[in-house]
């Protein structure tokens, strides 16, 4: 069963996960037409394939240490640090340590 989306002007904890971040799972928290929210779980050496979003997007770091990776070089974060990243900007992850992030995608009106 999927996990319901949050609605906007709900409270979203978004705080550490500590010892619990191990067993979580990467979810989306909350989608509306114009943002999209999203709580990725990167575990300690994982990756996540290159690819590209339509609009720009956040990627903040909220544990662990990750680098994100593009064709023109690396950008790496630690807890509370955040990058923006232009439209069409081609980008894998990859966490150095068990990891979250929180990803803010802008979604393109149609």
């Amino acid at each position: 069963m999927a996990i319901p989306h949050a609605r906007p002007l709900d409270v979203v904890s978004v705080a550490p996960l500590g010892g619990a971040l191990r067993d979580a799972v990467s979810t989306s928290l909350l989608k509306t037409d114009r943002m999209q929210l999203l709580h990725l779980v990167l575990p300690a050496r994982s990756q996540r394939p290159e690819h590209q979003v339509d609009d720009e997007c956040s990627i903040h770091c909220l544990e662990g240490d990750v680098e994100v990776m593009m064709p023109g070089g690396v950008r790496r974060l630690g807890a509370g640090e955040l990058v923006v990243l232009p439209a069409h900007q081609r980008h894998s992850l990859s966490a150095r340590v068990d990891s979250a992030v929180l990803m803010t995608l802008l979604l393109m009106l149609l």
